[in-house]
């Protein structure tokens, strides 16, 4: 099972696949010019999300789901683990 088919309801078309990994590129290099940091996984996910709904081909909102899920929890708790970590290190090494 590919991304593709865990997002959407249907298989990827070449040419959703293409757009997707266009608009991939074109953002992970946008924000490599800015010196932003981007989940490139994140940023596949959702142009196959975009294409999906272009298409009206339907999407799978309890994969959608999760993956906002992923986006919006990644980054609070990597700043809570490593704070937390960093902590016990500190205190106890």
């Amino acid at each position: 099972v590919t991304v593709g088919e865990k997002i959407g309801k249907s298989h990827l078309t070449y040419a959703q696949g293409a757009s997707a990994e266009v608009v991939a590129m074109l953002t992970i290099g946008a924000a490599d010019v800015y010196g932003l940091p981007v989940s490139t996984t994140h940023v596949l996910s959702s142009g196959v999300a975009g294409t999906m709904a272009a298409n009206k081909s339907g999407l799978q909102m309890a994969t959608i789901r999760n993956l906002v899920m992923a986006w919006v929890l990644t980054l609070p708790m990597a700043i809570l683990l490593s704070g937390s970590l960093y902590w016990l290190f500190t205190h106890f090494f």
